[in-house]
């Protein structure tokens, strides 16, 4: 391999790798904080690399806060009981996020209470046992 080859492949595994973990990183996020998010679907997305949900929470001046949540893969999310069309648009729902540290109306997903009573949690996040 000749040298210009040789950096130039080193600098791409470099900035693939440096992607790869910007993308993945959960700093956004205050894992340290749970807040639960009673309200109404307005969309579901399944969809790669991240499936997500929109929810109006109601707010305490009688108006809605529409709500990002990010969700895993759709494949690590069949794992753990997800469907397609586990959730829709009008569905009244509970989420449990670990919301962004900014302070904006979004979050990364824990666990969710479905239209049924049904209980799914993400990867990592399972109920207490006592």
């Amino acid at each position: 391999m000749t040298p210009n080859r040789s950096l130039l492949t080193t600098i791409l595994i470099v900035t693939v790798t440096v992607a790869l973990s910007a993308h993945h990183s959960p700093v956004m996020f205050d894992r340290a904080v749970k807040k639960t998010l009673v309200g109404t679907v307005v969309e579901f997305a399944w969809t790669n690399p991240h499936a997500s949900i929109q929810l109006d929470v109601p707010n305490e001046s009688g108006g809605k806060d529409r709500w990002g949540v990010e969700l895993g893969s759709p494949n690590s999310m069949v794992r753990n009981g997800w469907r397609s069309s586990s959730v829709k648009p009008g569905d009244k729902v509970t989420v449990v996020v670990n919301p962004l540290k900014s302070g904006e109306f979004g979050g990364i997903f824990v666990s969710i209470t479905l239209a049924d009573g049904r209980a799914v949690f993400g990867s990592g996040a399972r109920p207490n046992p006592n």
